[in-house]
């Protein structure tokens, strides 16, 4: 793979809008979805969460977002469409973010429920992604 040439390839906007999407997902997933799951396992009570650095926290998560995104992308690269990217999204979240967490949560002995709510996030998260770039 020809780096500089893929690199000229990224289309910000679907990486920036891809970025964003996780916080949209996230927003149901760890609210109406699954927040009462999540906040319980963790012990995290509504001022927990209200006394957190807000802008540090989703400052550094939306960073984390477009490198997640524009990585995504140039995995996909910029001939896929928007299957191809669904199916990228969805085999790298299944294959690699998965199967780690997945190892990470067995051997600190973590609920196979709070596997399901982080780990399915990631997956969802970017599979989305994937349509996202792939579409554009």
């Amino acid at each position: 793979m020809d780096l500089a040439f893929a690199f000229a390839q990224i289309n910000w906007w679907s990486v920036i809008v891809a970025a964003l999407s996780t916080f949209l997902l996230g927003g149901l997933w760890y609210g109406p979805l699954f927040g009462k799951t999540w906040m319980n396992y963790f012990n995290f009570s509504v001022e927990d969460l209200k006394s957190r650095n807000t802008a540090r926290t989703f400052g550094l998560s939306l960073i984390l977002a477009v490198i997640a995104a524009f990585i995504l992308d140039m995995f996909i690269g910029h001939q896929a469409d928007l299957m191809t990217g669904l199916l990228a999204g969805f085999f790298a979240g299944l294959g690699w973010v998965v199967t780690f967490t997945g190892i990470q949560y067995l051997f600190e002995m973590k609920s196979l429920k709070i596997f399901l709510v982080n780990a399915g996030y990631s997956l969802v998260s970017l599979t989305l992604m994937g349509v996202i770039l792939g579409a554009w």
